[in-house]
């Protein structure tokens, strides 16, 4: 293996880790420059390894933004887990935590998230990748059809509903990351977005 050069002498990178290591730098790189700026190349120069090493793990770009898409949801869904796990609650207070989780996600990881449906809809996208995605749904899905055994909210296909409040959130999160809607406000919001979203619009 290489000398590192001293650039990199302060880089959290250790034999063994070199996925996790090359993983965070791409991350990074995202964050600050976009996704056109990866490369395999590139990130083996960030981290002080030869242009050959990311191959061990990435075979080409795609592979790259594939296995940072994957675990942007496997993050994600251990959010989402999390906010729906607590026992006891009404459909209004677990959707209330399901978006704040979902909404927290989005505003600290724009790039990553706009990653992560890009990759979703490839279709030379992983079956692993395909299972992280219906998994950030199932937590959704269940909710919903716990309320529904409940009697909390309407009957129905409860992926269809799943659907129309995926949809809902995903919005807001589009909002904020194009700057049409501040990050604190739609926060501070969601309790009364959640409001609308499960009793809808109509008087009563």
């Amino acid at each position: 293996m290489p000398r590192l050069p001293s650039s990199s002498a302060n880089r959290p990178y250790h034999h063994g880790d070199l996925r996790a290591a090359l993983l965070k730098s791409a991350e990074r790189t995202l964050r600050e420059k976009g996704v056109g700026a990866l490369s395999l190349r590139e990130l083996a120069r960030d981290i002080g390894v030869s242009h050959a090493a990311p191959g061990r793990h990435f075979k080409d770009k795609q592979a790259l933004m594939d296995a940072l898409a994957l675990d942007g949801y496997e993050r994600l869904n251990q959010a989402l887990a999390a906010a729906v796990e607590p026992p006891g609650q009404s459909v209004e207070e677990r959707m209330t935590a399901l978006a704040r989780a979902y909404l927290g996600f989005a505003v600290d990881n724009p790039e990553l998230l706009e990653l992560m449906f890009a990759r979703k809809h490839d279709p030379d996208s992983s079956a692993q990748l395909a299972g992280a995605v219906d998994e950030s749904l199932g937590s959704l899905t269940r909710m919903v059809a716990d309320a529904q055994e409940r009697g909390e909210i309407v009957a129905g296909d409860p992926e269809r509903i799943t659907m129309v409040a995926a949809a809902s959130l995903h919005g807001l999160a589009a909002l904020i990351a194009s700057c049409a809607l501040d990050a604190e406000d739609a926060i501070g919001g969601l309790d009364e977005h959640v409001r609308l979203l499960l009793h809808g619009l109509k008087p009563r």
